[in-house]
């Protein structure tokens, strides 16, 4: 697969990212920052985009780089709504969304990268535009907005009850 150490490092902090989002989506149906899972997500999700920044080797700042600094962004974004807009239910839409946007955008490296090295030697993909990847991506942001329906629904209903 040719990964340094960086690149291994990297993908075993998204991997932990990947898992600590489901988990809280399956628990709170959302990355939910007072939950540990929550904060392993935002922690490991930044660690991951930056370090990506790094492994980018595809002569300077490219494309991939600013996705990397987006995604950043929108952990950044979600947190400060989290943290600094408290008591305010209304920002609970924009964190929600801000988050699970994050979490659909980090798909895309991650299936790219994936199905373009496994299985070794035979690999599923043949590049960025492999229709396997259009594909597996469309899949995902169906998933997303049907999730991010969902989040908006559940979110209203706490808000009616007072609740974050």
């Amino acid at each position: 697969m040719g990964l340094s150490n960086l690149g291994i490092f990297h993908t075993f902090i998204g991997i932990i990212a990947i898992i600590a989002a489901v988990i809280s989506y399956a628990r709170f149906g959302k990355v939910n920052l007072t939950h540990i899972t929550g904060k392993i997500y935002f922690y490991t999700t930044i660690v991951t985009s930056l370090t990506a920044l790094g492994i980018f080797n595809h002569g300077g700042f490219n494309p991939g780089h600013i996705f990397a600094l987006f995604i950043v962004v929108l952990v950044l974004a979600g947190y400060y709504l989290h943290a600094k807009k408290t008591g305010n239910n209304r920002f609970r839409y924009m964190e929600n969304f801000l988050l699970s946007f994050s979490f659909f955008l980090s798909w895309a490296p991650t299936v790219n990268e994936t199905l373009n090295r496994i299985p070794v030697g035979r690999p599923l993909a043949n590049g960025p535009t492999d229709p396997l990847i259009g594909k597996t991506l469309l899949v995902l942001f169906v998933l997303f907005i049907i999730g991010s329906v969902h989040q908006f629904k559940q979110q209203r209903k706490l808000n009616k009850k007072g609740h974050q």
